[in-house]
């Protein structure tokens, strides 16, 4: 008799009962699958290059352009390729061509014989046109809107400057929005006042940090049959009128011959990761596809679009397959209106319990990704501590809860209560390059993109995975 047999028996039998106990699977959200996402996007330069390709291969990207139309062909091409779902929705798209664009001061107190002055700027989008030959009028400075309206019938056939300087020390302070905030105003409402006051045409100080004699362009609110000339002017040239105005009458000669033709055809890129057991809900990660006309348009928004698609790219390389449906969705004409982030609102507006989260990115990456901005009520936050936890090592474990972002194309959807997210990325030098002939490839480091798209991948598929629902944007605020 082998007195070992029954020894083996008994272990035997023990590793069939072990065998028999069901095994659950580790977590989607697991702590190893969520570092393995992140370590994976930050060794990868797959994005960069990406980036590369938007913005020296097509260039500057307004909506109704050859290079929107261009950027819509590259983006839904490069994603099929990824083996993505792609689907392109139709949006009509405003189109507006820059002119020519240029300005003299003519006659100012104290002024040599023969002199005039060269003022640069550049057109804001949808500004009306002077005459073929320009226009000249006197000058009429203002540092808000109530001085604006206070000047009244001094504003008729005149050039206001509406001068509201960029606040860069809120800026280094993480409070580059709201600094952004007060100039935008200026820029958006400012021309419509001033031609509801019966002005000739309006200039605005260029809403930026960097005074290097840039121009600093974006879209402005005129109605049809009240399209006066509107400009941005630099910093410099702001000062400059400013200080001429002190000393007596400024005249400027001002031309500006834009077009607003009609509305153009373009599109929605969506390209989907489709989930496992829950595919009929949908983590939207996303970028705006179109960009200013004066530069090419890397912070605002290549970076945007290239770290979004680069979360499914992250994805496919590790074979990860999300419970939820991944989304990336390339917006077009959020400058100049925000008819993408409507259309596709509108065409999910009847089953938006579907849309489980939101994310954007249009906050360049001029500094560094330190976390996440979530639009969530506060019982919700402890939630995402799994999250924060994988992103610590790449020094990006913030997180930073409000009630809603108020992104630009989620902005339709938030306010139907879809929970939104951002990046939370240092912007104390964006608005250096924001909307200007700065914003070029070579202004992107690599490592902040890669830290970028970590924080974009990362989300995004704990997103995706989540057992807990996150809840809707709270009422109070749609």
């Amino acid at each position: 008799m082998n007195l070992r047999q029954p020894v083996l028996t008994a272990i035997a039998a023990s590793l069939f009962a072990i065998a028999a106990v069901p095994v659950h699977a580790a977590s989607p959200n697991d702590s190893a699958t969520l570092a393995q996402i992140r370590d994976t996007a930050m060794a990868s330069d797959w994005a960069y290059g990406r980036l590369e390709d938007m913005t020296d291969l097509i260039g500057p990207r307004l909506s109704g352009s050859a290079g929107a139309a261009a950027a819509v062909e590259q983006v839904a091409d490069t994603m099929r390729k990824l083996g993505a779902k792609v689907t392109l929705q139709p949006v009509k798209v405003p189109h507006w061509v820059r002119g020519e664009e240029k300005a003299r001061l003519v006659d100012y107190a104290g002024r040599p014989n023969g002199v005039t002055q060269n003022v640069v700027l550049t057109a804001l989008g949808g500004s009306g046109a002077t005459p073929a030959g320009g226009l000249t009028a006197e000058v009429i400075v203002v540092h808000d809107f109530d001085e604006l309206k206070a000047r009244g019938a001094q504003v008729k056939d005149k050039i206001v400057l509406i001068d509201v300087p960029f606040d860069q020390g809120m800026a280094d302070r993480g409070l580059a929005g709201n600094a952004y905030g007060r100039g935008s105003a200026a820029r958006t409402r400012g021309p419509a006042l001033a031609a509801d006051l019966g002005a000739a045409a309006a200039l605005v100080r260029s809403v930026g940090g960097a005074d290097f004699r840039l121009t600093h362009t974006g879209m402005t609110r005129l109605e049809e049959g009240k399209r006066i000339p509107a400009a941005a002017v630099t910093a410099e040239d702001a000062m400059l009128i400013k200080r001429l105005s002190r000393r007596g009458p400024v005249r400027m000669h001002l031309t500006l011959t834009p077009q607003n033709l009609p509305d153009a055809d373009s599109f929605n890129v969506i390209a989907d990761l489709p989930g496992t057991d829950k595919a009929d809900e949908v983590v939207i990660v996303s970028g705006h596809l179109d960009s200013w006309d004066l530069a090419t348009g890397a912070h605002d928004d290549a970076t945007g679009v290239t770290a979004s698609m680069g979360v499914i790219e992250t994805l496919k390389k590790l074979n990860l397959k999300p419970r939820r449906t991944i989304r990336v969705v390339a917006w077009m004409a959020e400058e100049n209106g925000g008819s993408g982030g409507r259309a596709y609102h509108q065409a999910h507006k009847a089953a938006l319990d579907k849309q489980f989260a939101a994310i954007e990115s249009d906050g360049g990456v001029a500094g560094r990704t330190f976390g996440v901005v979530a639009g969530v009520r506060p019982q919700y936050e402890k939630l995402f501590a799994p999250l924060q936890a994988s992103l610590v090592k790449i020094g990006a474990g913030a997180l930073t809860r409000r009630d809603v972002l108020g992104e630009g194309d989620l902005h339709y959807m938030e306010s139907d209560g879809v929970p939104s997210f951002a990046p939370h990325v240092d912007t104390s030098s964006y608005f250096n390059y924001h909307h200007t002939p700065a914003d070029t490839f070579d202004k992107v480091k690599p490592e902040d993109l890669k830290r970028h798209v970590a924080v974009m991948t990362t989300l995004t598929w704990f997103l995706a995975n989540m057992d807990e629902p996150i809840g809707r944007a709270p009422e109070q605020f749609r």
